[in-house]
Order: structure tokens, then C-alpha cells, then sequence
């Protein structure tokens, strides 16, 4: 019968493709445990990802073209940036992150655009009269940028990057010390990570009512450290602190602190220069 389906060309292709399925499988496993060990493993490509990059990007994933993919997505983000177009932005990040979720950069980036940029166009759009719902929006921005940070450490725990770019958010943005104190002490248990962070960490502790205690333990464990942690910013602190604690005379600093304000200034810039 024309068109009718030959029963052993169906059953012989269906042979062949168990066949090669089973010399590829070990192969598979293989280079699967190979990619975990050496941090190349991403995340499982779900239909989520197809309705964010389209049929062809999904083949292209699926084809193993996720980092140039994610890197075109990249440059359309930025040019979304410069049009001001947010929303498009901030899918375009969720989509380059899913991509690429062990890239710092991509993480880091995003999380300033949303914080930063796109919290302060918010709170600048003349298009909104209600400055109640403008600042709703700035603040809903800010979130999206702590969503992005926190979602790139459960990707990458094993950097310190991330975690303080969390300390940095939570300080000068969201105003929350204690967080930012456990995202810095965080970010400064990594063995590579910068000495300066384990002073913002006690820095930040010192301005939450209830952890003086553990701001003066700390900043004097790094005092005792000498060198270039004795820095002006920690003294001037560390005298404050015996005083509101009522440490002994005989138990305090030595060195003259030099003249400051009550606090140091925040002692580093925002993760990236601001728009």
C-alpha cells in the first residue's frame, strides 16, 4: 500500500537509535561529572527559557550556544539601558543570568542597572505625578537588585564577588546595617577575599543598637592586627565605642584617634558609577 510504513525499517531504526543511545550514554556520564568537577555544569534548560529567547534561541541553547546567546542578549540589555526601557531590561538580565548563571559579571551588572539606574530614573520620572508611587517604584527596583545578588550567590557560593556587593546594597541603598554587616562578615570569610571587608563588616555592626559589643571585639582584633588595618576611620570608631561601652582605662587603645565624625563615611563607592 503507497505510503503504508514498512514495520522492520520502523523497528531497525528504532535498533539503531537504542544502539547509539547506549555507546553515548557512559561518554555522556563522563563528561557530565567531568563539567561538575571543573564548574562548567549550568542550570537544566527548562520551557521557561523558551519563552524568554524564542524557538531559535531555545535550539541555540539546546546546541550548546548558551554563552554566545547570553552574550547577544547582553548588548540588547545594554541598549535597553540606554533607551530607558526597564522592564525589557530587567527580563533580558533574567534571561542572560538563566544562561549563564556562574557568571559574576552578569549578576553583579544586573543587580547595579536595577538598583541603581533603574531605581533612580524611578524616583526622577516626571511622567509619574504621585511621588508616593514613584517611590514605590524606586523601591520595588532596589529589590529586583538584591533579587538578582542573592540569586547569583545560591549560584556561585564559593565567592566572596557577590556577597559583598550584597553588604554594598543593603548599606547605602536599603539602609539595613545589620544585614550588610552579615553580608560583609560573610563576603570576608572567603580565603581570597580583600582584608577591608572584614572592617565594614564591624563598621555596620557598630550602627545596629545591641551589636556594639561584637563591632568592638571585632575592630579591635583587626586593630591589633597593626599595619594598614590601624586605619584613621577604625580608631576614631574604636574610641566611640569604648566610650559607649565604658571599657577601663587601663584596657583601652593607646593611639591618638584622629579627629572625625561620629561614624566614618561610607568607606567604599557603589559597586559601579552610578547613571
Amino acid at each position: 500500500m503507497t505510503g503504508a510504513m514498512n514495520p522492520f525499517r520502523s523497528l531497525a531504526a528504532i535498533l539503531m537509535l537504542a544502539v547509539a543511545g547506549a555507546l553515548l550514554l557512559p561518554w555522556q556520564m563522563e563528561l557530565q561529572r567531568l563539567s561538575k568537577e571543573a564548574r562548567f555544569r549550568t542550570t537544566p534548560i527548562d520551557l521557561s527559557l523558551r519563552e524568554q529567547v524564542g524557538q531559535s534561541g531555545f535550539l541555540a541553547a539546546l546546541s550548546g550556544f548558551r554563552s554566545p546567546l547570553a552574550a547577544f542578549l547582553w548588548i540588547e540589555a545594554h541598549t535597553a539601558w540606554e533607551k530607558t526601557e526597564w522592564g525589557r531590561m530587567t527580563r533580558l538580565f533574567n534571561t542572560v543570568t538563566t544562561l549563564q548563571p556562574h557568571s559574576l559579571l552578569y549578576w553583579d551588572i544586573a543587580a547595579w542597572h536595577m538598583a541603581w539606574n533603574a531605581s533612580a530614573a524611578a524616583l526622577q520620572d516626571t511622567k509619574q505625578q504621585s511621588e508616593v508611587l514613584r517611590e514605590r517604584a524606586r523601591r520595588q527596583y532596589i529589590d529586583l537588585g538584591r533579587d538578582f545578588l542573592e540569586r547569583g550567590i545560591r549560584n556561585n557560593p564559593d565567592s566572596y564577588l557577590l556577597q559583598e556587593r550584597l553588604g554594598i546594597l543593603l548599606r547605602d541603598k536599603v539602609e539595613d546595617h545589620s544585614g550588610a554587616a552579615d553580608a560583609f562578615a560573610k563576603a570576608a570569610s572567603f580565603p581570597d577575599a580583600p582584608a577591608y571587608l572584614k572592617r565594614f563588616a564591624a563598621y555596620e555592626a557598630a550602627k545596629v543598637p545591641g551589636r556594639e559589643r561584637e563591632a568592638y571585639d571585632r575592630l579591635l582584633v583587626l586593630h591589633n592586627e597593626g599595619g594598614r588595618m590601624r586605619a584613621p576611620n577604625l580608631l576614631t570608631l574604636l574610641r566611640k565605642l569604648e566610650e559607649q561601652l565604658k571599657i577601663p582605662a587601663a584596657q583601652r587603645i593607646k593611639e591618638q584617634a584622629p579627629a572625625s565624625p561620629s561614624f566614618p563615611a561610607n568607606p567604599s563607592p557603589s559597586p559601579r558609577p552610578r547613571s
